[in-house]
């Protein structure tokens, strides 16, 4: 084809582009859906010719592109900036074709990413990510055979995910191939810290740190607990800080995540120092040390002065004492733990909670990164319809993903494993299983955790 035969079917695309935008109002849902994955298409395989454009403009006089260097051409004559022209150079160069010396043709460096670009399965979003892994996250001891196969592993999966479940996926895939992470410096001991910033006038305090990996991990099973939505709110007559909140209360909670967290972190701190475990701080008890004045404290008007100096609303402290003591029940010594109680009770046991972290770890469905603290246990089989409470019929999902059966999604557990079959109606051969939460499987052959025995389509 010559460059004139491509700039008419160019010239045809803008034609079709200009009646398509006076046209598309008047379309049905579903076509516009159609014309919509097409262009997605077109766009993603575009920069394909443009890798090989740049590729030959780089080896070109620069005398002869009537500018000092290539990206000095792109940013005049296609009017962007000197950083997106050193990106699209940088792409030619990691996804275009290549020559040896002698002429002969080579594959691009990234030649699986180049592969999947050129048939439309992955955008420049997938793309950066790819990058990104490659060159900063990867081990420096890596060898060229694992950088390779790393490449072709996030080729693989990028054409599965959308740009953020595959950052999720880049992630835990470096914590495989480096499970003991980098090696801890001093440096990022120092770093670690929580600072309890100056009270405002509206006594509002702002906090803010560093936590290490102990810290966090500490903090993430207490935050999934008491952060939950209808558990410490303060807005409720009786606050929910131990079991399961009432389903009304957690409908009738308006607090943001954030809002929820601070409440959780409230809470929390108060059942520990109503404990009596921490024993005591120069000669008195480990509490709140608040001062007040019987005509502040009989008025509820006024503030009260605590012992680190901060104020405290008359308000605030009669509601922190009419708080009741909180207790941890810890049970151990168990020697028979029922994990099939068919239809004897609906709610999954204790013991079959915690086999399922071991086995799902998080939500099942395919790309969610929910971890297990903030999942439900779902009845694979739904309960109304005879499924049992048994650890084979059981699996973990997050609420919003729990609630993607009512829309005619259905699950199953196949070689340990939760499927989740979509809809006929959106059936396009997307990944039945979830990899995410076992990341290891991201080695294995793209698909093969999907394979149920059925073709896409036919669930």
């Amino acid at each position: 084809m010559e460059a004139a035969d491509y700039l008419a079917l160019l010239d045809t695309m803008d034609e079709a582009s200009v009646e398509a935008a006076a046209s598309c109002e008047t379309w049905a849902t579903a076509d516009v859906v159609a014309v919509q994955e097409r262009l997605e298409i077109h766009r993603r395989r575009q920069p394909v010719i443009e890798h090989r454009l740049i590729g030959r403009l780089d080896h070109a006089d620069p005398a002869d592109l009537g500018g000092s260097s290539l990206k000095d051409l792109l940013v005049h004559r296609l009017r962007i900036s000197s950083a997106e022209a050193g990106r699209r150079i940088n792409d030619a160069q990691q996804l275009g074709p290549r020559r040896a010396l002698t002429g002969q043709p080579l594959p691009p460096l990234l030649a699986n990413t180049a592969a999947a670009q050129a048939e439309g399965r992955i955008g420049d979003e997938h793309v950066q990510i790819i990058y990104k892994t490659l060159k900063k996250k990867l081990p420096a001891w890596t060898d060229g055979l694992a950088r390779d196969q790393a490449e072709h592993t996030l080729a693989s999966i990028a054409c599965t995910l959308d740009p953020e479940q595959l950052q999720a996926a880049a992630d835990r895939l470096i914590l495989l191939l480096d499970p003991d992470g980098p090696e801890p410096t001093d440096g990022q001991a120092r770093k670690r810290h929580l600072t309890l910033g100056r009270q405002d006038a509206d006594g509002m305090s702002r906090l803010t740190g560093l936590l290490d990996p102990q810290c966090r991990a500490t903090l993430e099973p207490l935050l999934a607990k008491l952060a939950a939505p209808g558990m410490c709110n303060p807005d409720d007559d009786t606050p929910t800080v131990d079991g399961e909140p009432d389903p009304d209360a957690a409908r009738r909670d308006l607090r943001s995540p954030g809002q929820r967290r601070h409440d959780a972190l409230t809470a929390a701190g108060r059942a520990l120092l109503a404990s009596g475990e921490l024993g005591q701080h120069h000669g008195l008890p480990v509490s709140v040390i608040a001062s007040t004045t019987v005509q502040e404290l009989q008025r509820g008007a006024g503030v009260a002065v605590t012992g680190g100096g901060s104020l405290l609303p008359m308000a605030d402290l009669i509601r922190m004492a009419s708080h009741a003591y909180h207790y941890l029940a810890v049970f151990d010594e168990h020697t028979r733990l029922p994990l099939y109680l068919g239809r004897t009770r609906r709610i999954a046991s204790a013991a079959q909670r915690i086999v399922l972290h071991a086995m799902d770890r998080g939500c099942t469905r395919p790309g969610c990164t929910v971890p297990g603290y903030w999942c439900q246990v779902d009845h694979l089989n739904p309960w109304a319809d005879g499924g049992a409470t048994d650890i084979t019929d059981l699996g973990l999902a997050c609420g919003p993903d729990n609630r993607m059966k009512e829309k005619g999604w259905t699950t199953r557990r196949v070689n340990g494993r939760v499927h989740w079959i979509p809809p006929e109606h959106l059936d396009t051969g997307q990944p039945r299983t979830n990899r995410y939460h076992h990341p290891q499987e991201y080695l294995a052959e793209p698909g093969a955790d999907d394979d149920d025995g059925e073709k896409p389509g036919a669930a």
